[in-house]
């Protein structure tokens, strides 16, 4: 069994077809990428989260629900980085989705090149990757009712 995530971590916004309100469920399953030998051959393979130890790259992958009886269009999915976890530059994807991360909680979202946070001395530095909270997923695409997309990235911990 894949490890769930606490639903509360996740959020979803939408609009809809004029008249019918969208319902979205999201569910995140979190494992972790391990070398395994299968039939004697080295395979990387995603095993559930159980046990994370530091370096481990762990994989979010959040499943997007449209479980209304109407399409959904402008879904906005947003997520923290877990705690005590360091997301991991470049691993933020989706079929038909565009993503942009916060460095302040999940107040403000962008994109990376346009990120800024202070720096030790106090003055604005452009931030990386190890100090992003959130990410914010926007599906460009409907999403049709009974239908599912999916995000993912990774992180490691620290």
């Amino acid at each position: 069994m894949q490890k769930m995530i606490a639903a509360g971590l996740v959020a979803a916004a939408l609009a809809g077809a004029a008249g019918a309100q969208p319902q979205i469920d999201v569910r995140t399953t979190a494992q972790v990428l391990r070398q395994l030998r299968i039939d004697g051959k080295p395979r990387v393979t995603l095993v559930p989260a159980d046990r994370v130890v530091a370096g481990d790259p762990v994989v979010y992958t959040l499943a997007v629900r449209n479980v209304g009886a109407a399409p959904a269009a402008a879904v906005v999915v947003t997520t923290p980085i877990p705690p005590r976890m360091r997301y991991l530059a470049g691993s933020a994807a989706g079929p038909g989705a565009r993503a942009s991360f916060s460095v302040d909680g999940g107040r403000t979202y962008d994109a990376p090149a346009k990120l800024t946070v202070l720096g030790r001395d106090g003055k604005p530095r452009a931030a990386d990757a190890a100090d992003y909270t959130n990410i914010r997923w926007l599906l460009q695409d409907q999403l049709q009712a009974g239908s599912v997309a999916f995000v993912r990235f990774r992180a490691v911990l620290r």
